[in-house]
């Protein structure tokens, strides 16, 4: 029985994640299921991103590196990532009170 993972300062929060959960592509219906989840996917692109760790360098209880690295593989390949950062840029702005665009190009 294995247990419960230990947190890490790059892990999502329960907000983060329902702001992200509906941003990421269906998962595939003509193949196996996903054996693991998507937040768990995402914490562990965000642990290499944020730790600069080589992707075999993931810790054991995060998935295999292999399955994380096809992830965003994919995702980089399918734009996920762009369109993730952009929708998130705006939410951010209209939150702030800001226009969702910026109104001048910084040079």
């Amino acid at each position: 029985m294995s247990s419960p993972r230990r947190g890490y300062p790059s892990d999502l929060t329960d907000a983060q994640w329902a702001l992200i959960e509906g941003l990421l592509p269906e998962p595939s219906t003509d193949g196996r299921r996903e054996k693991h989840p998507r937040r768990e996917i995402v914490n562990a692109i965000l642990y290499v991103v944020r730790s600069g760790c080589p992707w075999r360098y993931l810790p054991a209880d995060l998935p295999p590196w292999q399955t994380v690295y096809w992830y965003f593989v994919r995702w980089e390949d399918a734009g996920v990532t762009e369109n993730l950062l952009a929708t998130l840029r705006v939410k951010a702005r209209v939150q702030d009170g800001r226009n969702p665009e910026p109104s001048a190009g910084i040079i």
